[in-house]
């Protein structure tokens, strides 16, 4: 359906940073059937991914600054005062990267991480409110923090993005769900030691019809698959895939609600 506005703490936005952008923009429109309007920048092209016009997502080469990072996808938040809340990241014990800054008329952004260092980003939508669609295939359909301190993490999202939280017991480990004016957005759960030194991330889900068949799909086009497709009991089936970069996402096929 349609998107027309995003309220404080709702994922808004997402955008992909690559080291070979036009393998990286074939791969995903392969995967999930988007369009493409490429925009020029100093270092290439910064592309919206579009189902039929509408920007569901975005892409860029990484600058030579940015070449030591891996390829990313960034999840942005949407909130009503960029400087407000960036403010409130610091005072919190997270710090900014970037920002915030205007970019055009689209709307104001802040680049930052959590006390983990986990990164994330904010937006202040102007002209562009972010993602134009939701709850349909092939857009972004749930975020998902993986850290070693959810304590500290649920003091420092509740007190910067107002979230509330809610326990939800999922099979033998604990998660939590984060709700943003009394909608569940995103979840999290503790990294332990199986994760061994991967860093805190923020996880996307795009929804899919068909995991399985996606998956397939991925690998045909060069993906490696973290974790192979999983039922999660009354949710769906979902996988964790490396696009042929390294970039990570995830898939999901939610049951129909009973």
């Amino acid at each position: 359906m349609k998107v027309q506005q995003y309220q404080q703490g709702q994922p808004c936005w997402i955008e992909l940073a690559t080291h070979d952008w036009a393998a990286g923009k074939a791969f995903y429109q392969a995967l999930f059937g988007w369009g493409a309007d490429d925009m020029p920048m100093p270092e290439g092209h910064y592309t919206m991914l579009q189902i039929d016009g509408d920007d569901i997502a975005a892409m860029y080469p990484m600058p030579a600054e940015m070449e030591a990072l891996p390829t990313h996808w960034t999840i942005y938040f949407a909130v009503d005062d960029v400087d407000a809340t960036s403010k409130a990241v610091t005072q919190a014990g997270g710090e900014i990267i970037a920002g915030p800054h205007s970019v055009g008329d689209a709307g104001r952004m802040a680049l930052c991480t959590d006390p983990e260092g986990c990164r994330f980003a904010l937006w202040q939508g102007q002209d562009h409110i972010g993602i134009k669609r939701s709850q349909e295939s092939n857009t972004l359909c749930w975020v998902e923090l993986a850290c070693r301190d959810t304590a500290a993490a649920k003091q420092f999202y509740s007190q910067v993005l107002g979230y509330q939280t809610q326990l939800n017991d999922v099979a033998d480990f604990e998660y939590t769900e984060w709700y943003a004016d009394e909608q569940a957005i995103g979840g999290m759960m503790a990294m332990t030691a199986e994760w061994g030194d991967t860093p805190a991330h923020w996880m996307s889900y795009f929804a899919v019809d068909d995991c399985d068949v996606s998956v397939t799909k991925a690998q045909t086009l060069g993906a490696t698959v973290c974790v192979p497709a999983t039922d999660i009991p009354n949710v769906g089936r979902f996988s964790v895939l490396n696009d042929p970069q390294g970039g990570v996402f995830s898939i999901i096929a939610l049951f129909a609600a009973q």
